[in-house]
């Protein structure tokens, strides 16, 4: 790997050319110094060239990117089934590595993956970095000031409409890309961001709808059946290492608009937090007043962060941060991987359901200010 002492900003190169890299290609060229991305290579080079062409980069094979001395940090948006492969390749290159969620499709390529940067001393971390965002870190300021008291209980519930998204995004019919692994991420990653690790899970996961019909109609498949080989409605009843206990239901045959629930129980009243597929969005607070005859009102939490748009490449731009600075990442392997493991222990619940016990542990990441570059 190229050395970065010194440096003022790591050299980045861009794994993947879909509809998730604008945004990302977006803020870590025009919004974050501490990056400095110099190519992109995709599966399909003319991809990689279109990308390159919008922002003035080098358009490349992902051997070429891997070999070039400019990229200290690859920073991975394909699909997941092609986590295990690329990340790999990256930190054996010498890489710091950045992916999208998650950080392969399943837990043991997962821990091959952690032990290999582990090894290595090179940085790996992973989306979701929308526990990074106003909304979240707003959350995380109240619950660390007393804002609800003692915390009780948790409450999560969230839809989806396979029938939309599978026609939309075919990527979701493969293994690994199931409403937990795809979806459910985020909502495990902020609540871990929030309460810490999870110690004890017991999850049911189902499939009751096998097959839909495309119904994008200037799709090639529209009318055409589409099979939904994945995990689409889930439940489970989660207890926290603080002895913290809630529980998390998906339902991805609903509603094709997402609807997020997301409650925080306390002594002292009840924070309601917003989409964790977001980074911003309204934090709202009840209050127990303790007077029958003058209820608390529900009110808004105002937050100070910058960070309450689309900011996707967040993540790896405070993973550079800390690559420079020679801290820990915020978005690290460790939580990355703990919360892999929750979501696989509600997988392999099936449909008849089962409690396991969390092997792995993570820290609560540090709360986040504004980023020095």
């Amino acid at each position: 790997m190229s050395g970065t002492s010194g440096k003022k900003a790591l050299g980045v190169g861009v794994i993947g050319a879909g509809a998730i890299s604008g945004i990302y290609l977006e803020n870590m060229i025009r919004r974050f110094d501490c990056l400095n991305v110099v190519a992109v290579a995709a599966n399909h080079l003319a991809s990689a060239q279109k990308r390159a062409a919008e922002y003035g980069l080098t358009a490349c094979t992902v051997d070429a990117l891997l070999a070039d001395e400019r990229v200290d940090m690859v920073v991975v948006l394909t699909p997941v089934g092609t986590h295990y492969d690329l990340v790999k390749r990256a930190l054996l290159a010498g890489k710091h590595v950045y992916t999208e969620k998650t950080l392969a499709d399943s837990l043991p390529k997962a821990a091959e993956l952690v032990s290999l940067a582990e090894e290595r001393g090179l940085y790996l971390g992973a989306a979701p970095d929308t526990f990074l965002g106003a909304a979240w870190q707003t959350a995380r300021a109240a619950l660390d000031a007393g804002a609800i008291g003692e915390v009780r209980s948790f409450a999560i519930s969230a839809n989806r409409d396979n029938r939309l998204l599978l026609s939309l995004f075919p990527f979701l019919r493969q293994p690994g890309a199931g409403v937990l692994y795809d979806y459910g991420v985020y909502y495990l990653t902020a609540l871990v961001s929030l309460l810490g690790p999870v110690k004890r899970v017991g999850g049911m996961a189902q499939r009751p709808c096998r097959e839909h019909t495309n119904i994008i109609p200037d799709s090639p498949e529209f009318g055409a059946p589409i099979e939904n080989p994945n995990e689409s409605r889930v439940s489970a009843i989660l207890q926290m290492e603080s002895g913290v206990s809630g529980t998390v239901h998906i339902d991805a045959d609903s509603h094709m608009t997402d609807q997020a629930f997301f409650a925080v129980y306390g002594s002292e009243g009840i924070l309601y937090l917003t989409d964790p597929n977001q980074f911003g969005g309204t934090v709202r607070l009840l209050p127990n007043a303790g007077d029958w005859a003058h209820p608390a009102e529900m009110k808004a939490l105002p937050n100070s962060s910058p960070y309450g748009d689309n900011c996707r490449g967040l993540g790896p731009a405070e993973m550079a941060e800390a690559i420079l600075a020679g801290r820990k990442c915020r978005t690290d392997k460790a939580m990355a991987y703990h919360v892999l493991e929750v979501l696989t222990a509600i997988l392999n619940g099936g449909e008849e359901g089962a409690f396991t016990d969390i092997a792995s542990a993570c820290a609560r990441p540090e709360p986040l200010g504004e980023l020095a570059n």
